[in-house]
C-alpha cells in the first residue's frame, strides 16, 4: 500500500518546513528522492503528489516539501497566502532550507545518500546543492532556469532598488506578489556562490536534464546553456511540453498529464540507470 508520512522542521530564520515522504509499505529502505519545488510553486501544487505516488509506485521514496519563506502555510496548503514571508525570502533562505531537508533526511531515513529533482527556481538550487553536497547520488532537473535574475529581469532591477520592493503576478489568481529588495541584495551579494551555470560545470554526479520545447516561461535555450556547461549531463526535450508539463492547480484528475508522465517516465530509467 501506498502511504504518506507528514514532517516539519525549523527552516530559514526559524520558520516552518513542512513536508511529506510518500512510499510504499513493502519498501520502506527504498532510495530517496527529494523534490525542490520551484517559485511561486509548493509541494502540493498540481499533480505533485500523484507524481509522489508514481516514484513510490516504481522503487523510490519520495520527499517534497514547502521551503520554509514559500509564502505556504499549514493553515493553507494549497495556496500561497503569507505574503509576509514570500516577500522576505532569499535564495540563500532557500539553499539553508535545501541543506537542512537533506541533512534530515541522513539522519532520519536511514540513508546516506539522495536523489534530487529541482524543478524552475528549485532546479537550479538544485544545481548549485549537487555542486557542493556529497551525500547526492544523482540529480534530475525540470524546466531549470540558469540565471536567478532571470525571474525578474534586469531591467526591473533600478525600480526595485529605488522603490524596495517589486510585485509579480499570479498568474491563476491575478494576485500581486510582493518581492523585498533583500532578495535582489542576497543575489548580489552571493553572486559568486548563487551561479547557476558555474556550479554545473562542477557538478561531477550523473545529471539529467528536461525541458519542453514550448516552456514560455524557462525557454529551451536554458536547458542548452546547462548542458553546455557540462557535457557529460543527458539533455531529453519533451515536446510540446510547457513550463509544468501539462498540469495545472488545482489538479483534480486521477492519472499523470501525457508531458508530465512521460517525464516522470524517463526520470525514472534514468535513475534505474544510476
Amino acid at each position: 500500500m501506498i502511504r504518506k508520512e507528514n514532517f516539519s522542521l525549523i527552516g530559514a530564520e526559524q520558520k516552518i518546513i513542512i513536508g511529506d515522504i510518500t512510499y510504499d509499505d513493502k519498501n520502506t529502505k527504498a532510495p530517496l528522492v527529494i523534490f525542490v519545488h520551484g517559485f511561486k510553486g509548493f509541494k502540493d501544487w498540481g499533480a505533485h503528489n500523484l507524481v509522489a505516488r508514481y516514484f513510490a509506485q516504481n522503487g523510490y521514496r519520495y520527499l517534497k516539501f514547502n521551503l520554509s519563506h514559500s509564502g505556504v502555510t499549514q493553515q493553507k496548503p494549497n495556496d500561497v497566502s503569507d505574503m509576509d514571508a514570500f516577500a522576505a525570502n532569499t535564495v540563500s533562505k532557500e539553499m539553508l532550507d535545501v541543506d537542512l531537508v537533506i541533512h534530515y533526511a541522513l539522519k532520519n531515513l536511514d540513508v546516506n545518500e539522495v536523489f534530487l529533482i529541482g524543478h524552475s527556481r528549485g532546479g537550479g538550487l538544485s544545481i548549485i546543492e549537487a555542486a557542493n553536497n556529497p551525500h547526492i547520488k544523482g540529480l534530475i532537473t525540470w524546466s531549470s532556469i540558469a540565471d536567478f535574475s532571470s525571474l525578474w529581469g534586469k531591467e526591473r532591477e533600478k525600480e526595485w532598488k529605488e522603490e524596495g520592493k517589486i510585485f509579480v503576478i499570479n498568474a491563476r489568481t491575478k494576485e500581486k506578489m510582493p518581492l523585498n529588495v533583500t532578495l535582489l541584495e542576497d543575489f548580489e551579494a552571493n553572486k559568486e556562490q548563487l551561479h547557476i551555470i558555474n556550479a554545473a560545470k562542477q557538478i561531477n554526479i550523473p545529471w539529467l536534464i528536461v525541458q519542453g520545447d514550448d516552456d514560455v516561461n524557462v525557454p529551451f535555450e536554458a536547458a542548452q546553456k546547462l548542458a553546455d556547461a557540462n557535457p557529460s549531463s543527458k539533455l531529453v526535450k519533451i515536446e510540446g511540453a510547457n513550463h509544468v508539463y501539462g498540469a495545472s492547480h488545482p489538479y483534480d484528475k486521477e492519472t499523470l498529464p501525457a508531458e508530465l508522465l512521460q517525464v516522470c517516465e524517463k526520470s525514472l530509467l534514468f535513475l534505474n540507470g544510476i
